[in-house]
């Protein structure tokens, strides 16, 4: 790694070069073993590094699993000793490599520093004696997502061999196994699944080879996430009664933990050239890897308590990996608690002594923790493989509902079910949870400095969130698999009812009030922080694209025919990432057709008030034009969905589907309502505004405009008083009619 040529090539002019050994402009001197300390061995610390967080997580992983006995041979279609074992260290393998390119490329999204010069640098002027951004790291962390993602390609396809190997009860390279192969990576779902993650990781490691910016590795690290979601529904979430609660909290699971193991194992590989921006990398990341704790903390309890059913299985061989899993998880949130009181603020000291000692220490935690995060990694690795306490496998005799859906029917709704019927969606309602508290914490912060925030959009924004988290995993999610008129009551909420609250609570606003930037830590640092991202967002072509007010009326109303009309809508009653995707497009849809009309959130160019009231009537107007076609259409919608749910209550499929269609245009009447009384208020405070402006004026200057109209009236009636009664003058070609006097 330490040869390798990095793209550019240029070293940045004024940053210390590889081979100075004086102390860095923050005081921290490079530990023995690291670049500019002794340049012979200068590549050791990092090959110790990744060497540890590898070996600890294989040699867990082999002595959980041979604590479980989950390789022992098979009475019938053994695929042999190097299959059993092979699997779990190529899965072991594959994941690391994954954290280690999403990392990467997360460090390189919005953690490294990027030195850029001053004049291309944020709008703020940092304060006197800010140091300057090193950035040499930026364009290496790059790299290292290639060589990580390079690496999880390879491990991949082997994770795809043995799998297939172990799961056909076939040694790799028997007879006609390469063609029952192809058949189970085309036609097997758990194949396609493979191979989707395998030719993932192959795109992002040709990706991070190409891209040179933070956008590029942001869109890079979107298809790391894709791969980590379709990874996500494989194992035991795969065939765990809770399939929707077990697979969103995989989701989170992995994610999490794929950006605090992988985020810190490429920030121990960029060590050589992280220099004067280690306090700053530091300190950032440590903010991310709280939230990970929390997330990793949260969907491990959820995941625990699905394939567990009481405290006497924790006793049991898969219990006990448990525990040791949970142990371990505690130690990490120890460290990750000594970095943050007791180096960071060392290492941002700026003294020379305290930060070199303080940077000696905080490398020291680096290799504990990354040998603690490989263990947690090979004991997670050997709880995939060992059968959890709680069976798998589904009813003898599974319902018609249960085929479709995967779970029992629900009960015939009621009122009161309406309110206690719950399906939890951990992903929705975690990012509904963090919404609330990353919200409430940017009010804090502008009251504790000193500025006000209105409690009503707090208020708003509270209720919005709400309604999200009961939409997504209430009722509405509950019965909105097996009722289409459920389905639409959590389509309009969604769509027409929380977009109004949360555009009202002006989140955009609240958060460029309240999030520092990045520039005034570091001189020339481009790097974007959650500040600059939402700029980048909002200011975008896209964006602006999507936040025009009739692109976003368009959107609005014509997505849904080209939803409920296609096989998207099918998608997304079959598929997690199809409902998913569903929910995400009608919320942010929703948010930018109503911030068009009465949000003060930055982005969209504004329509006039009356033209504001004419695209809100169109688009509510194609709305009811919807609703009254599902209640006269005689033809039902995923009829191989609905029609086959085998309800003993309720109407008729097609019966619902007309309820559903009275519902589109019955609720879309109270939103529309409630947005022309919102325009309506906007445009009368409009006019307010404008009127006490122009008093003002008045006051100040004295009525300029009508002095010259009285002015123009009395030149008029001047003009018209000495002119004889008759006809008109005649007006010469010079102009103005020739002055009577003048004859």
């Amino acid at each position: 790694m330490s040869s390798t040529p990095v793209r550019g090539g240029a070293r940045t002019p004024g940053a210390p070069g590889p081979s100075d050994a004086s102390p860095r402009p923050d005081g921290v001197v490079p530990a023995p073993g690291e670049d500019g300390a002794d340049g012979r061995r200068a590549g050791r610390p990092v090959a110790t590094r990744v060497a540890v967080l590898l070996a600890a997580a294989l040699v867990c992983v082999v002595a959980g699993i041979a604590f479980t006995g989950a390789v022992a041979p098979r009475l019938v279609a053994d695929p042999g000793a190097a299959v059993r074992w092979g699997l779990p260290v190529a899965t072991t393998v594959s994941e690391l490599a994954g954290a280690v390119a999403l990392g990467a490329l997360f460090l390189a999204v919005c953690v490294l520093p990027r030195r850029v010069p001053a004049a291309v640098g944020a709008a703020r002027v940092p304060a006197p004696g800010t140091p300057h951004a090193d950035g040499r790291a930026y364009p290496r962390s790059l790299l290292v997502a290639a060589w990580a993602a390079g690496a999880w390609t390879l491990a991949s396809l082997a994770h795809l061999v043995v799998t297939y190997a172990n799961v056909a009860g076939r040694a790799v390279g028997s007879a006609q196994f390469g063609q029952e192969l192809g058949v189970f990576v085309t036609e097997i779902e758990l194949g396609r699944t493979l191979l989707l993650v395998t030719t993932a990781a192959a795109v992002v490691t040709v990706l991070s080879l190409v891209v040179a910016t933070p956008t590029g590795a942001a869109w890079t690290a979107v298809v790391v996430l894709v791969a980590l979601y379709q990874q996500a529904q494989l194992g035991h979430a795969a065939g765990a009664s809770g399939h929707d609660l077990a697979t969103s909290s995989m989701v989170v699971h992995l994610v999490g933990a794929a950006i605090w193991v992988g985020a810190l194992a490429a920030l121990a590989v960029l060590v050589r050239w992280v220099g004067t921006d280690l306090s700053a990398s530091v300190a950032r990341y440590s903010v991310v890897a709280g939230w990970c704790l929390v997330a990793v903390a949260g969907s491990g309890l959820v995941n625990g308590l699905l394939r567990t059913a009481g405290w006497s299985d924790l006793t049991t061989s898969y219990g006990v990996l448990l525990l040791v899993k949970v142990a371990l998880l505690g130690a990490l949130g120890l460290l990750g608690l000594a970095h943050r009181r007791a180096v960071i603020p060392r290492l941002a000291g700026g003294a020379s002594g305290t930060s070199s000692t303080a940077g000696g220490l905080f490398w020291r935690l680096v290799l504990v923790e990354l040998a603690v995060m490989g263990a947690v990694s090979g004991v997670a690795v050997a709880l995939g493989a060992t059968a959890p306490p709680v069976p798998e496998e589904p009813p003898a005799d599974p319902s018609p509902a249960y085929r479709l859906t995967g779970h029992p029917l629900p009960p015939e709704p009621t009122t009161l079910r309406w309110l206690t019927e719950w399906r939890w969606d951990l992903l929705l309602a975690g990012a509904a949870l963090a919404g609330l508290v990353v919200y409430w914490r940017w009010v804090l912060r502008l009251r504790r400095r000193g500025d006000s925030w209105p409690w009503l959009r707090t208020a708003s924004w509270t209720v919005g969130l709400l309604l999200f988290a009961w939409t997504t995993s209430g009722a509405p999610a509950l019965y909105g698999h097996v009722l289409f008129s459920a389905h639409m009551i959590q389509h309009m909420v969604l769509a027409m009812v929380v977009p109004i609250f949360i555009a009202l609570s002006a989140p955009v606003t609240l958060a460029l009030r309240a999030l520092p930037v990045r520039s005034t830590r570091l001189r020339d640092d481009a790097s974007r922080g959650p500040r600059e991202w939402i700029l980048v967002l909002v200011h975008s072509r896209v964006g602006s694209f999507l936040a025009h007010p009739l692109v976003a009326a368009v959107n609005f109303a014509g997505s849904m025919v080209l939803f409920y009309y296609t096989g998207l809508f099918e998608w997304s009653l079959r598929s997690p990432v199809g409902h998913l995707a569903m929910v995400v497009h009608f919320s942010a849809a929703g948010y930018l057709f109503v911030n068009s009309l009465v949000g003060v959130d930055p982005g969209p160019t504004r329509l006039a008030y009356p033209q504001r009231l004419l695209t809100l009537f169109a688009t509510m107007a194609f709305h009811a034009f919807f609703g009254v076609a599902l209640v006269s259409g005689e033809t039902l919608l995923v009829a191989d969905w609905f029609g086959l749910m085998g309800r003993p209550w309720g109407p008729s499929a097609l019966a619902d589907q007309q309820v559903g269609g009275a519902i589109t245009w019955g609720i879309g009447e109270i939103p529309t309502l409630a947005l022309a009384i919102g325009v309506g208020y906007a445009w009368a405070r409009d006019d307010e505004r404008t009127a006490r402006r122009r008093d003002r004026r008045v006051d100040r200057e004295g009525d300029v405009e009508l002095d010259e109209y009285n002015a123009m009236l009395s030149g008029l009636a001047a003009r018209d008083g000495g002119r004889p009664a008759g006809p008109a003058p005649q007006t010469g070609p010079a102009g103005p009619p020739a002055d009577a006097s003048s004859d």
